[in-house]
């Protein structure tokens, strides 16, 4: 089919929230931006330098991922040039993975006119992904609860989200597999119903707005976070600082190495100014949940 150039825009996101593990994802006002123009091959063009490892042919994960949806559709899918831009830390825990499959489900979509539903998009993510958490938050904004199985898939969003987030990224790169390899394979029963139980709490709480609750819930995981933490510098020291600073709540970011910390409107610059004096190990980066997903529109290159 003939197409014209066109961009995607995806924001970034943050998963788990404590206890809420693989299952809790909140979209970050930090964006990639993709233009997508017709050409005779594929090829990807990152302008970020923290990018410039990355593939820029067929094995790209954007150009992987539109590969992949074409396979399963049993469509031909058309060569494009991308042009990426974004604002996203490669491999610190805040989705870049997830924006980029989310990116190659929609440029699949628009290049062979499937029309999906965003219920089918959102089952295509997960599958890729394995967990609904950060695709799910990026392809609709805001926060999200899921439930996945492999079979089901159960999504509660709540498009609104009213706090300020400071994230406290380290100079290293942690990728997602090295850090699921210091989880354990089984948990006691008590202990998992412990967690159940905070996850449940941090679930209620956020849908309600409560970011109170929620914040002091977030330290009440048991399900990663302890297994994780000696990953990474001054962490109980930077919990300890977040209680005196009265911020709602810490936690890992996804599997890391970024941090997350959610703090009252208005509050996030002066919480990340402190921080940064206290542990100037890491970038401190002021942001805010985005109540927009993925987005496309028409451009031109």
């Amino acid at each position: 089919m003939n197409w014209r150039e066109f961009s995607v825009t995806v924001p970034a996101s943050t998963a788990n929230l404590g206890p809420g593990f693989d299952s809790i994802g909140l979209a970050l006002d930090l964006h990639m931006v993709v233009y997508v123009s017709p050409a005779a091959t594929w090829l990807i063009e990152y302008k970020d330098q923290g990018y410039q490892q990355i593939e820029t042919g067929t094995d790209n994960l954007i150009a992987a991922t539109a590969q992949w949806v074409a396979d399963k559709y049993d469509q031909s899918l058309p060569a494009a040039k991308l042009v990426v831009n974004t604002e996203i830390p490669l491999s610190r825990g805040l989705g870049s993975s997830a924006t980029a499959i989310a990116a190659g489900i929609e440029i699949a979509d628009r290049l062979m006119g499937l029309k999906l539903s965003m219920k089918e998009k959102l089952g295509i993510g997960t599958e890729l992904e394995g967990h609904p958490d950060n695709i799910s938050a990026s392809f609709l904004g805001g926060l999200t609860i899921s439930y996945f199985d492999k079979e089901e898939l159960e999504i509660v969003h709540v498009p609104e989200v009213e706090i300020g987030v400071v994230i406290l990224i380290p100079p290293t790169e942690f990728l997602t597999s090295e850090s699921r390899d210091l989880l354990p394979k089984t948990l006691s029963h008590k202990i998992a119903v412990q967690g159940s139980a905070a996850g449940n709490v941090v679930s209620a709480a956020l849908a309600k707005g409560d970011w109170q609750t929620a914040g002091r819930m977030m330290q009440k995981d048991v399900f990663h976070e302890p297994y994780r933490k000696d990953k990474f510098p001054n962490f109980d020291a930077i919990q300890q600082s977040c209680l005196e600073l009265e911020v709602f709540g810490s936690a890992i970011s996804g599997a890391g190495p970024s941090l997350f910390i959610a703090v009252e409107k208005g509050r996030e610059t002066a919480v990340a100014e402190q921080l940064a004096k206290e542990f100037p190990l890491y970038e401190c980066l002021v942001t805010k949940p985005s109540s927009t997903g993925i987005n496309i529109c028409e451009t031109i290159v």
